[in-house]
């Protein structure tokens, strides 16, 4: 029976990269002490900022709001904003876990409907795409569309930070997305505060679990309990791209163990020379719905005249 590494006691999780071996308290312990390092660190939350948190009912965002909600809950007001796609079978099941998680912990919370909101559902969108190819994938116009109702909702509860699910595995992916696409621009802008610095109608995006595996957050969610919606892939992600290099990744992982933190680390060696890739991009409001935009028209709104 192999111990725990800071006690006696029957160890209950494996950590390859350490090695370490743990109890379940001294993981819990573990874990938890990373996230509030994470977050000090990078001073991702500072004074009594109001945080709202991108909740979808998956096991990240979950961990999220219960992880925050224990360190920040008495001092910083938190919110929950949850954005329905109208992907039925999907969105509609994880949203009940992502309520039932708010409601056990007595933090309010936001449901925004796409279908409300831009005049399409996902499902709408898709079937749109599957009969002209030419206008993309769905996940291009989901991820634009998410963050644009998270940032409008975010700014309507004047919540200071938004903070998400992102993990490890997330950033490390993105990472080497962006890599091969030769796409220094959106690499300049990754890190564990996201989005634009000092321009009023954009809400910044926090990671707390910037830096912790995912095999770990679902490792937390089920030592404590956590119920989530374990059906995280959405049925049209077979088009996303990013599928392919998590598995590359989690193959390299496995045949050597470190190789996420490692890819993490390089990263931040080549952060600060990636500052002349910004392209000298200035903040600007969309002329047609006053949203954050690089240009005149923000790409929210692109996407929405693509689809009309």
């Amino acid at each position: 029976m192999a111990k725990c590494d800071k006690c006696p006691e029957e160890s209950k999780i494996s950590i390859p990269y350490g090695p370490h071996k743990f109890c379940r308290g001294h993981f819990l312990e573990f874990f938890e002490r990373r996230v509030r390092k994470t977050i000090r660190m990078n001073k991702l939350v500072k004074g009594r900022e109001r945080i709202a948190i991108g909740v979808s009912g998956g096991k990240d965002s979950l961990v999220t709001l219960h992880i925050l909600h224990k360190i920040f809950g008495k001092i910083h007001p938190i919110h929950a904003i949850m954005i329905d796609e109208g992907i039925k079978g999907y969105r509609d099941k994880a949203l009940k876990f992502a309520k039932q998680g708010c409601e056990e912990l007595g933090v309010e919370y936001t449901v925004v409907s796409m279908k409300e909101e831009i005049g399409f559902s996902m499902t709408e969108v898709m079937k749109k795409i599957s009969k002209d190819k030419k206008l993309g994938k769905s996940c291009s116009y989901c991820g634009v569309f998410r963050r644009m109702l998270l940032n409008k909702t975010a700014l309507e509860l004047k919540a200071k930070k938004i903070a998400t699910g992102h993990n490890l595995d997330d950033e490390v992916q993105s990472i080497l997305m962006n890599f091969f696409d030769n796409d220094w621009v959106r690499m300049s802008r990754l890190g564990p505060i996201a989005g634009i610095k000092g321009f009023k109608k954009f809400v910044p995006r926090i990671k707390p679990l910037y830096e912790t595996p995912e095999t770990e957050v679902l490792a937390y969610a089920s030592f404590n309990g956590i119920e989530h919606f374990s059906e995280e892939c959405c049925p049209f992600s077979w088009q996303a791209k990013r599928t392919h290099f998590r598995e590359m990744v989690d193959n390299m992982e496995r045949e050597m163990p470190g190789t996420k933190y490692k890819i993490l680390a390089s990263f931040r060696e080549i952060k600060p020379k990636l500052k002349s890739f910004k392209g000298g991009e200035k903040p600007n409001s969309c002329k047609w719905c006053n949203s954050p935009a690089s240009g005149e028209i923000c790409q929210s709104c692109k996407q929405l005249e693509r689809i009309k």
